[in-house]
């Protein structure tokens, strides 16, 4: 499909180091459009199971794989699973600066991804820092819903979804190590991907986008600590919402910009502002991924300790009991209740996550193990689709065929099974929850969540 660029758009790239007219409209003119995915290191499944033909891996996230074509991802029950998340490879990049910026020691550390909807850094976040706290947070309510349910997939224990404005994080000072700014922008970097977009674009549009970028970073800046890291990315090519939003943060911040190491091979363009700091531009005909734009600072000034403490009240000890014998590694998690449902979290996050109660709406935390009914559990399905599931729960092994079923809340059948819960799975990994009666067997995957397509 040919891609016709606007004329003003063109022009507004003249301007920027090394970038190539020619070559930069053929990439759009061929329409050609890459697939990544980025695996999940909490789940381990057989490839031969999904629909999913390596190509190579993705050079700067060891996780990140690029697909020879792009399969129809709905009719694969391994992403229903959270087995992987379809992301840009370009967005992955945020891996390698993490490693750049926080080393591999991230144990302790609080992490904000304050624009995470649909919730392909969040994932990434997740996955890199196991033994830290990530709180993925999400404006808008219906891309909220959309955040809760990936993360949801995902498994992760360490996880908290918030649905709160940047301002909302005031009285959040000095708590966060890491903040992950992934700015609404003009989304000129994904032309190629929604060629729809095209059409509202405009200069008027990235002056609009700019002026909100500032008002984002200047309303969460306050709740980053000293020494603390800020990643700034946009998937626009606008110098107006990249690299003059660097110096912006500069001038009226105490922050120094940070130098990131890449590969000369990667294609990945470096520049260097009028005040010294540092962007990093992906071209789509430089390299393989869309457009996209990452700067790394460090703050300078604030304090480096949040002083404010919360607690939290545990679950019932009756409760917490009959939750811990669905779950492994039971010693190290903290058992709190949300209505009727109870939840889990890594114990050394509990004051946190009263903390973060207190001051910000909480959409999700931590992983919910279930309702208890007189003295029986009714599992959730995050309980089903987390890592902290009990390796002695009955387990239901699917075809494709009737995975597909269960994932639209269909009726399956099976053998002899023991009468109860019993986790489905595909490939080796669990998909859902159902029940097994005496002469059916009860589908519980979330109705909002069921395929639609036949």
């Amino acid at each position: 499909m040919s891609i016709s660029l606007p004329a003003a758009f063109i022009d507004s790239l003249k301007q920027l180091e090394y970038f190539d007219e020619k070559s930069f409209k053929n990439a759009h003119t061929k329409g050609q459009q890459v697939t990544s995915v980025r695996f999940n290191p909490y789940k381990t499944f057989d490839i031969s199971f999904s629909s999913l033909s390596i190509e190579s891996g993705v050079p700067w996230c060891p996780f990140g794989k690029y697909l020879h074509e792009r399969p129809f991802f709905t009719f694969d029950p391994l992403l229903h699973a959270g087995a992987y998340y379809v992301q840009e490879a370009s967005s992955m990049f945020l891996w390698h600066a993490l490693k750049q910026t926080t080393g591999e020691n991230t144990a302790g550390l609080r992490v904000l991804d304050l624009c995470a909807a649909p919730g392909g850094k969040s994932t990434l976040l997740a996955s890199y820092f196991t033994n830290g706290l990530v709180v993925a947070n999400e404006l808008i309510r219906s891309r909220a819903n959309i955040l809760t349910e990936n993360i949801t997939k995902w498994g992760a224990d360490n996880v908290v979804v918030t649905c709160n404005e940047p301002q909302h994080f005031t009285n959040l000072k000095n708590y966060f190590d890491v903040i992950v700014v992934d700015a609404p922008c003009s989304g000129s970097g994904l032309f190629r991907k929604d060629p729809a977009a095209i059409n509202e674009w405009g200069e008027n549009s990235v002056a609009a986008c700019s002026q909100r970028q500032q008002r984002i970073l200047a309303d969460i800046y306050p709740a980053l600590k000293q020494g603390g890291l800020l990643i700034y990315s946009t998937c626009s090519y606008s110098k107006e919402e990249d690299e003059d939003i660097s110096d912006w943060l500069k001038a009226g911040f105490e922050v120094q910009s940070l130098k990131l190491e890449t590969d000369s091979n990667w294609g990945i363009i470096e520049t260097v502002t009028e005040k010294n700091n540092y962007g990093y531009r992906f071209f789509p005909d430089k390299l393989k991924g869309e457009g996209f734009f990452i700067a790394a600072f460090k703050k300078l000034d604030g304090a480096l300790v949040h002083q404010h403490q919360s607690a939290i009240t545990a679950a019932p000890k009756q409760e917490t009991a009959i939750a811990g014998t669905w779950v492994k590694n039971n010693n190290d998690l903290f058992y709190f209740k949300q209505a009727e449902n109870i939840l889990a979290i890594p114990a050394q996050w509990k004051q946190d996550i009263a903390l973060l109660q207190k001051n910000l709406y909480l959409r999700k935390a931590g992983i919910a193990i279930g309702a208890l009914k007189r003295t029986d559990m009714v599992p959730n399905h995050e309980l089903a689709l987390s890592h902290l599931l009990s390796d002695n729960t009955q387990r239901i092994n699917v075809s494709k065929a009737d995975a597909l079923l269960y994932l639209k809340r269909k009726e399956i059948v099976t053998g002899d099974m023991l009468k109860g819960w019993a986790i489905i799975t595909y490939g080796g990994l669990g998909i859902g929850w159902a029940k097994v009666l005496h002469n059916r067997i009860n589908n519980y995957y979330p109705a909002g969540w069921r395929i639609l397509k036949d």
